[in-house]
């Protein structure tokens, strides 16, 4: 099997269902740079009801308007290590902004990145909100 072949099966199988615990207080910790504390504490109580959806790596930085990181990136290096030694990623938490508005990556902007070093087209599972 070609290192090809396995870095796009690795990518198709690399995202748990649920987030991890420490990505919710860190998602806030994102969040009160950019909206009221009142408003983050409910889009975080949001992001944990909230049912999983998939979209695509490529698809996440051109709404959010990021830049792909390097697989250089530490953190990006550290995910794809993770993956490498069969880790499975956190699903990444986003918030909807106003039509417009670029999209809010709460938590996961790193996985998104590293995810879109393996295979740009591979669904990454998200929690996804809107503001009121």
């Amino acid at each position: 099997m070609g290192v090809a072949k396995k870095r796009h099966d690795a990518a198709r199988e690399h995202w748990k269902e649920d987030p991890d615990d420490h990505d919710f207080p860190a998602a806030s910790d994102f969040l009160s740079l950019l909206f009221p504390e009142s408003e983050v504490a409910t889009l975080v109580d949001q992001l944990r009801g909230a049912t999983a959806i998939r979209r695509k790596a490529k698809d996440l930085l051109r709404a959010a308007r990021l830049e792909l990181l390097l697989e250089t990136d530490p953190e990006v290096q550290r995910d794809l290590k993770k993956v490498a030694g069969g880790e499975r990623l956190s699903p990444v938490l986003l918030v909807r902004p106003p039509v417009g508005a670029p999209l809010v990556i709460a938590d996961g902007y790193h996985r998104i990145c590293a995810s879109y070093h393996l295979d740009e087209d591979a669904e990454i599972p998200c929690r996804l909100v809107g503001r009121q």
